[in-house]
């Protein structure tokens, strides 16, 4: 049987570096989708599948490092390099804080490029497959299936709405710390509109209603910021 190709999203604004990449990597056997912008690459992560990110820093609309983070809530494990122009420690550091598996500096040899792609999918290839999403949590003495959009608590089932289960879910990957308002309306509303925001305050109200059986469980305002949800058995992944 055929093996699966390596999908990589590239991200690179200039037209040619990214373009001369793209047809590179392609010839090397990889399946490569470039965006040239921040916002449009994370619509494209948001839709497909991918193996490893390669994410230029400056970027328009959304810089690499604020894509890696927003790329990091909804997949912990993906490896992601960064490519830059500026040789500075403090880009370096902040790339490190945010788990970049990489950093190259401009101009680099794209060989390099190509051997280091490689070393980071090797040491990553065992964990690719347990990096498929976690779809079951325990949240206290609830269950919580969010490929099936069901909460359960003893003999008690509820059933979930699609945004339900698409804001609980990120409330879980960042159990007992805060979840950005902002960046949640964006994952699931692909806007933060006034609306939208309105919006997700009302589910944020039913998840609530859902899990208020429990009294070690809490979803808290987070002033400015967003919520957290507050669990005192800390949550685990199932």
């Amino acid at each position: 049987m055929k093996a699966i190709p390596t999908k990589i999203l590239l991200v690179e604004d200039d037209p040619n570096l990214g373009q001369l990449l793209k047809e590179y990597l392609e010839i090397k056997g990889f399946l490569v989708n470039l965006a040239t912008d921040g916002e449009q690459a994370f619509g494209i992560f948001r839709q497909q599948g991918f193996d490893l990110c390669i994410f230029d820093v400056m970027l328009p609309k959304k810089d690499g490092f604020s894509l890696a983070k927003e790329v990091r809530i909804s997949n912990k494990q993906i490896p992601i390099i960064f490519l830059t122009a500026k040789c500075l420690k403090e880009d370096t550091l902040e790339g490190l804080r945010i788990g970049a598996d990489d950093y190259m500096t401009k101009p680099f040899s794209m060989e390099e490029l190509l051997l280091r792609m490689k070393a980071i999918l090797r040491r990553s290839s065992h964990t690719l497959e347990a990096s498929r999403e976690v779809s079951h949590f325990a949240i206290g003495t609830y269950q919580f299936d969010y490929e099936q959009q069901c909460l359960r608590k003893d003999t008690v089932s509820i059933k979930l709405t699609s945004k339900e289960s698409e804001l609980l879910k990120l409330l879980c990957i960042n159990i007992n710390h805060t979840l950005e308002r902002t960046l949640a309306l964006k994952m699931i509303w692909q806007d933060d509109t006034y609306f939208n925001a309105r919006s997700m305050d009302v589910y944020i109200t039913k998840l609530r209603k859902y899990l208020k059986d429990d009294p070690s469980i809490e979803i808290v305002n987070v002033h400015g910021t967003g919520y957290k949800l507050m669990v005192l058995n800390s949550l685990l992944n199932v």
